[in-house]
């Protein structure tokens, strides 16, 4: 299928779903005073949607693999923030286990989709 707009991309409409799990688990008060980590961790989950339609509106499949790509590392970057918060007793277990069970499934889905991208892009050289 073309998708004729990222907002029309099931992958793009998770990693928005994603974002918002993110903000709802660093928005408790225990998170008031830590505003390095979590303007962090918040940055990093937006990067991951704010690639993805990026990529897409280059309209070329090699620029939107590697945006794509940068927004797969924009959601390891919270996947390892989400255990640092846990470390530092930021994070309940439910919610450390709900911030990455999330990013696991939208990384899931992220790596399917380059890997269906890929097909359809000719070999550079």
């Amino acid at each position: 299928m073309k998708y004729k707009s990222f907002e029309e991309m099931p992958v793009w409409e998770a990693s928005i779903r994603a974002a918002k799990v993110i903000y709802d688990i660093t928005g408790c008060r225990k998170w008031n005073n830590e505003f390095s980590l979590k303007d962090q961790i918040r940055r990093a989950v937006c990067s991951i949607s704010s690639n993805i339609a990026e990529g897409f509106e280059y309209d070329n499949n090699g620029d939107f693999i590697r945006f794509l790509r940068i927004a797969k590392g924009s959601l390891g970057e919270v996947k390892s923030q989400l255990y640092l918060a846990e470390s530092l007793g930021l994070l309940e277990k439910d919610d450390f286990k709900k911030g990455y069970d999330t990013m696991g499934t939208l990384g899931k889905q992220l790596g399917g989709f380059i890997k269906y991208m890929k097909q359809y892009t000719p070999k550079q050289i």
